[in-house]
């Protein structure tokens, strides 16, 4: 597998890759991809830190992290809230939050029609199929059009490429090869259908989190789930995006996460646990020293090698 350089690499980590959870049987709106670092599996710990109030004093939400939306959409089926804003780095990601929010018999239709050509055919044709969907999808990505076709392409290719991965080269172009799945849902169209619905009037933003301050009130919940922390020097994956999230972005986050604290706003974070390797790294602990830190435990690798993955904590910060 190659590696993008650190200068390239917008990580989530290595160990949100190898391990996934199916959401809770209760979550009747699931997200519409597999993403690295998805919190379907310690959604229960999260919802743990829900604020009472939701609805009533807290009538607002953000995401400034969204990624695969495990807990947006969780909040999206539990809770009514007037304003509800969500923002990624990842262009192609955002663009189909919009294209499901906007076009869904469109983004149906073709997602149809992929799904019935990819799975009637032969392994050698699906190699065909997949690899010119991806050099398909990197023109359109790079031609910035055709918003439906780049976003169901978007989506076959989540599901059926390795491990559900998001990664690009040093040119920005999607690389990950085909997956082994023998029966992919491609067109999961009763979920998606509740998807669209639940995003009609959601802010959809392509953009850096900082562009949350205009929303974010004190009547705001915020959850960020940033690119975590990398626990091991080999722990690095390459990334969906072209920006370094290191120790320095960590901590301008934390000051901005403070910034939004003192407006009162409601927040929860996530990131990895330094001390699953060294019990001497107190970085979070010491840049969120004002919040509530629990640790939690997920299941997840924390490098390449398969024998490595098993229980490790996570943090879950909380600004109440």
């Amino acid at each position: 597998m190659d590696f993008v350089t650190a200068k390239e690499a917008a990580q989530k980590p290595k160990d949100g890759q190898a391990i996934r959870f199916e959401p809770p049987a209760d979550m009747p709106v699931k997200p519409f991809v597999k993403w690295a670092g998805g919190k379907s599996q310690i959604l229960s710990s999260i919802r743990s830190k829900y604020p009472d109030g939701i609805g009533t004093k807290i009538t607002k939400y953000a995401e400034p992290f969204v990624g695969g939306g495990a807990v947006l959409f969780d909040m999206l089926g539990r809770f009514k809230a007037s304003e509800v804003y969500i923002s990624d780095i990842n262009r192609e990601l955002i663009q189909t939050y919009i294209a499901i929010r906007d076009n869904i018999d469109e983004m149906i239709y073709a997602l149809r029609n992929i799904e019935r050509q990819y799975l009637v055919s032969s392994d050698d044709i699906r190699k065909e199929i997949y690899y010119s969907s991806r050099d398909r999808f990197n023109v359109l990505k790079f031609a910035k059009s055709n918003a439906v076709e780049l976003s169901a392409l978007f989506i076959f290719l989540n599901k059926t490429c390795f491990n559900g991965l998001y990664r690009v080269n040093a040119h920005g172009a999607f690389n990950v090869p085909q997956g082994s799945y023998k029966n992919p849902t491609i067109c999961d169209e009763r979920n998606l259908q509740a998807v669209s619905e639940k995003l009609q009037g959601v802010i959809i933003v392509s953009g850096d989190y900082r562009e949350s301050k205009t929303f974010i009130d004190s009547k705001t919940l915020a959850y960020f789930d940033p690119p975590y922390r990398p626990l091991s020097p080999t722990a690095k994956f390459t990334s969906y995006a072209a920006d370094n999230f290191g120790d320095k972005e960590q901590t301008e986050l934390a000051a901005f996460i403070n910034e939004m604290s003192e407006r009162n706003a409601w927040i929860i974070a996530s990131n990895s646990d330094p001390k699953n390797i060294d019990a001497e790294d107190d970085f979070f602990d010491r840049l969120y020293s004002r919040y509530t830190i629990a640790r939690i435990s997920a299941s997840r690798a924390i490098n390449a090698n398969g024998s490595s993955r098993g229980k490790i904590n996570e943090l879950l910060i909380a600004s109440y």
